[in-house]
């Protein structure tokens, strides 16, 4: 995974980005509890998926460190739309590429408009309109 950093699990805070199971996440929610006299300090996540909106969680040491995604976020036009998909020209290098529309911009999708889209881990995905 080159597109990655990481992070200490303490340093954490919602709205933060991590790699649980292998998926992009947005941290919900993050609980810190001090075990016993000699016991390390546990740290639980909470977060939804950024692809799936799954949600999922992870328990671990404080001190351990975990994988942080580097989201790329990148504007493009749309070019064509055909069914659930949209054909879309990136505004920086110009290459075309094919992604599905979500549900809550469906109808608003149309060729000519400016979008935004998401590169994470080599995985794109539409997310908004500009």
């Amino acid at each position: 995974m080159a597109e990655t950093s990481r992070a200490a699990l303490k340093d954490l805070k919602p709205g933060s980005f991590v790699v649980i199971d292998d998926a992009p996440c947005r941290v919900e929610k993050v609980q810190v509890s001090t075990s016993g006299k000699h016991g390390a300090s546990k740290v639980r996540i909470e977060a939804i998926g950024l692809m799936d909106n799954r949600r999922r969680s992870m328990l671990g040491p404080s001190s351990d460190e975990i994988v942080v995604p580097i989201i790329l976020r990148k504007q493009a036009q749309v070019l064509a739309v055909t069914g659930g998909k949209a054909q879309l020209m990136d505004m920086e290098n110009y290459e075309t590429l094919e992604l599905d529309i979500p549900e809550e911009v469906k109808d608003k999708v149309v060729p000519g408009t400016d979008i935004i889209y998401y590169d994470v881990l080599g995985i794109k995905t539409l997310k908004q309109l500009k």
